[in-house]
């Protein structure tokens, strides 16, 4: 059995791409986009009659909405593909605006509900700001699923799970990539792996909290470096994967175990954390990785929706 096959047992599969003509070969449930990976897609020549169509029904309306409509599209062609949801993002530019973002998220839920697409299949991606978490809040309430991204601090999980959020996307690659870097010289390589991996101890301190408290919020970890770091969480609720990890562990056929137990999970002495607004910015103040990479992450996001922005005017 290879390790695609291996980890499936254990864990729901999620694929993390806009390109869904990937996505038939690995069978995953699941697929997760984001304003990179649709800009990524809509750059290859086999996506630009997608892109270019969509401008072409929506022209001369605001470029937000012609936006939302070209992220919907997208979803409903890889729902095609899959058995269960996709997540799309609300646009990173209103992370810090909690009405808006609750706007924003009605909004495409409402496109994807005009094209037949059951509320079931899809999760609102927001970033795992304060404001971001309250609207997530708020629309969990309304019946819409929502998946909170560019979650790094332990604080940002406890407070999504207060929310009772649907889905929460800690970022295992990024956090590793936050400690190699400040470690710089003093890195070393193998002792910070498999398990050791800095990312993976934080999403394994998320799912030992959720499990033991009973907390409903599925943990799906995220933007992975290696399939090392894959292994080391297998049991986790979720892992969504990006094609070219996919295809590694798929031709793989070394031994994988389950890493992450849910049970064991309930006999571990964890005090229960609670935050409001005050101590919640005060954590994650506290927490530089965390802080670091969650305006790093939005600025990278709003950056790229302005790219997206720019194409479509082009189109």
């Amino acid at each position: 059995m290879n390790q695609l096959d291996a980890l499936k047992k254990f864990t729901t599969v999620v694929a993390d791409t806009g390109d869904f003509k990937q996505l038939a070969q690995f069978q995953p449930q699941d697929a997760t986009t984001n304003p990179s990976l649709i800009l990524k897609a809509v750059q290859k020549p086999e996506y630009a009659p997608l892109l270019a169509d969509t401008v072409a029904v929506h022209r001369g309306q605001p470029l937000d909405v012609v936006m939302d409509h070209l992220l919907v599209r997208f979803g409903c062609e890889i729902l095609k593909t899959i058995p269960g949801r996709v997540s799309t993002e609300v646009d990173a530019r209103l992370s810090f605006d909690t009405a808006a973002s609750v706007a924003r998220a009605r909004r495409i839920m409402g496109l994807y509900e005009a094209q037949g697409i059951a509320r079931a299949r899809v999760l609102i991606k927001i970033a795992s700001t304060w404001e971001g978490i309250q609207a997530a809040a708020e629309l969990e309430r309304e019946g819409i699923r929502t998946n909170l991204t560019l979650l790094f601090s332990f604080c940002q999980a406890v407070a999504c799970g207060q929310a009772r959020v649907q889905l929460i996307s800690p970022f295992v690659g990024r956090i590793y990539d936050w400690y190699k870097k400040t470690a710089s010289a003093s890195w070393d390589e193998a002792a910070k792996s498999g398990p050791n991996d800095p990312g993976v101890q934080s999403v394994r301190a998320i799912f030992n909290y959720y499990k033991k408290h009973g907390i409903q919020t599925e943990v799906m970890g995220a933007s992975f470096r290696n399939i090392g770091q894959i292994t080391a969480l297998a049991g986790c609720d979720l892992l969504t994967i990006s094609p070219e990890l996919l295809a590694q562990l798929a031709a793989s056929e070394a031994p994988l175990n389950l890493a992450l137990d849910a049970q064991a999970a309930k006999g571990l002495d964890l005090p229960a954390v609670h935050y409001d607004e005050a101590s919640f910015r005060l954590a994650l103040n506290e927490d530089a990785m965390g802080t670091e990479k969650l305006a790093e992450g939005i600025r990278a996001f709003c950056a790229d929706a302005v790219k997206l922005e720019a194409l479509m005017q082009k189109a």
